[in-house]
């Protein structure tokens, strides 16, 4: 197993410009003018571009409206937002731990910005629940990890690739741990997302879903970045690329793929009105294939090259930057109040 090595905190005898993504020498002083990847500094100004807060998103609307969805509606809206609060929390550590093992100033920074982007995105999961639920409901949400079985079974597909890297770093358990992040960003979302799309469409819950909407984008670029170190690590280290490698990343991305719609099937279901399973479910093998395509290896799933849920495209690839993507207007800033629960987090 190939060994990697931890970045030094400093290395005055090295460049500043890294030699190697891994196990290469840099002076770990960053200037962006002097770095070894032409696309780590165009990802930065596009990380920083999306920077946004959830206190920016007026919560009013929905606050109203939440009592009026179906019981259905607001046990998913609920065990979605729980999925999520915990795929975003594993996933700011997950960066920290690959940023130490990066010997590239650059692409070690932008793990940090984009950990803190999912700090953003824990906070933002926090502040739709105070927002809309009593604290012990809120509690009871940020439990659905420990207390629902198939997000039990579907969240340890991906934390235990992530702690086999972590307690056994080696540049092949990175690489197949950066796997696990496409999955975990690049599918595992995505039947979450569909849910909260299909109410904004309904003009349901636009708030929170303008919120999911910024956390796509932001998700989209973490992929893409994940995908290029992927795919650089695999460039210098091409003894790497084995096919062992390459039958791991079809079998991870066909697994993941039934552990989301066994979760979309649950949460989901016949139980959400105008939105078919069938569609989710080709939906899911959909994204698998573009996720196992864009690292570089074929399709696990025949067919499935064509988005089934065509109405979601203007969701997922919207960039109207600071303004508000589903009501077409100026965000409405506003500052959290105290009755709101917010304080009692």
């Amino acid at each position: 197993m190939n060994t990697i090595k931890k970045r030094p905190i400093i290395n005055q005898s090295a460049p500043n410009k890294s030699t190697s993504i891994i196990n290469g020498e840099c002076s770990n002083i960053l200037n962006w003018d002097d770095v070894r990847f032409s696309w780590a500094y165009p990802k930065y100004k596009k990380m920083l571009a999306n920077f946004w807060t959830p206190f920016e998103i007026n919560m009013s609307q929905d606050i109203k409206q939440f009592p009026e969805l179906t019981k259905s509606e607001q046990d998913a809206f609920l065990k979605i937002i729980g999925l999520l609060a915990l795929l975003d929390s594993i996933q700011t550590d997950y960066a920290g731990k690959v940023a130490d093992y990066i010997t590239d100033s650059s692409i070690s920074a932008l793990m940090i910005i984009l950990a803190q982007q999912e700090v953003i995105h824990n906070h933002s999961y926090s502040y739709v629940l105070s927002s809309l639920v009593p604290k012990q409901k809120q509690d009871e949400v940020f439990e659905f990890w420990r207390t629902e079985p198939i997000l039990a079974e579907r969240n340890e597909f991906v934390v235990n690739g992530y702690i086999d890297f972590a307690e056994n770093p080696s540049a092949e358990n990175l690489l197949k741990s950066i796997v696990f992040d496409v999955v975990l960003e690049g599918l595992f979302f995505y039947s979450g997302f569909a849910f909260f799309y299909h109410l904004a469409r309904n003009q349901k819950m636009v708030a929170t879903s303008t919120m999911i909407n910024y956390i796509n984008r932001d998700e989209q670029i973490h992929v893409d970045l994940f995908v290029k170190m992927f795919k650089e690590i695999l460039q210098e280290n091409p003894e790497l690329n084995t096919k062992e490698l390459s039958e791991f990343v079809q079998e991870t991305f066909k697994r993941a793929a039934e552990l989301e719609i066994e979760w979309a099937r649950d949460v989901i279901g016949s139980k959400t009105k105008g939105i078919l399973l069938s569609d989710v479910e080709a939906y899911i093998k959909f994204y698998a294939n573009v996720r196992c395509n864009q690292l570089g290896y074929e399709r696990p799933f025949e067919g499935y090259r064509t988005n089934p849920l065509r109405w979601i495209v203007a969701y997922e690839q919207v960039d109207h930057g600071k303004s508000d993507f589903f009501e077409q207007k100026s965000r409405q800033y506003t500052k959290v109040q105290i009755d709101n629960g917010f304080d009692e987090l």
